[in-house]
């Protein structure tokens, strides 16, 4: 079955959509001046009405690892996604200190960019057009991909059942899909949530 992940959720109604829904991620993006910003004290209030179902994820960009040891140890998220220059080295760091899963996304324009992620000694990798950019890449540059993967940017509820009988990604990532002017929106969740499991149960 093809992951969930919800993200950028911010208000404790999001959190109640989701435990309707039930995704197997919801994100929390800890970056500053971004539109999805959210707090730590408001992220480990939502957490904690958040579904032992749902592993949640923080999403930060070049963040100093003690931070996000930090905000793992309080049980905010037992999951961390990397949007950002983070090396090699970087990652192999935080896994040791923190133990928790790690996602590490990388922009997709070309074949070469496709090598880096398979290399990637995170657990999972994130392939997207960038940055909670909403827009899609060239597909075309999945054929042949070796090891599973998110897959990001331009999802929609329209587009994600044929991605997934084509593509078959690990994953599917999305957030401004599911909104009405910058907000969640119950229903476009839902809608979101319902194609991908049909999708899933057409591909049998």
């Amino acid at each position: 079955m093809t992951k969930i992940k919800l993200c950028g959720l911010k208000r404790p109604c999001d959190i109640d959509f989701a435990n309707e829904l039930l995704p197997d991620y919801i994100g929390f993006v800890f970056v500053k001046g971004r539109k999805r910003y959210i707090s730590e004290e408001d992220a480990l209030s939502l957490s904690r009405q958040l579904s032992e179902k749902i592993t949640p994820v923080g999403v930060f960009i070049d963040e100093n690892i003690e931070n996000i040891c930090d905000i793992c140890s309080k049980g905010i998220i037992r999951a961390v996604q990397l949007h950002g220059n983070e090396d090699e080295e970087y990652i192999k760091t935080l896994k040791s200190k923190c133990g928790c899963e790690i996602i590490k996304a990388y922009q997709i324009k070309s074949e070469d960019d496709i090598f880096t992620a398979e290399k990637s000694v995170a657990d999972t990798v994130l392939l997207d057009s960038g940055t909670g950019s909403g827009l899609t890449f060239d597909h075309s540059l999945l054929v042949g991909m070796k090891r599973n993967f998110f897959l990001a940017g331009g999802l929609s509820i329209e587009n994600v059942p044929d991605i997934i009988k084509t593509i078959h990604p690990y994953g599917v990532d999305v957030s401004s899909a599911i909104e009405t002017d910058g907000y969640k929106d119950k229903e476009k969740m839902t809608a979101f949530v319902n194609a991908v499991r049909k999708a899933d149960r057409n591909d049998k």
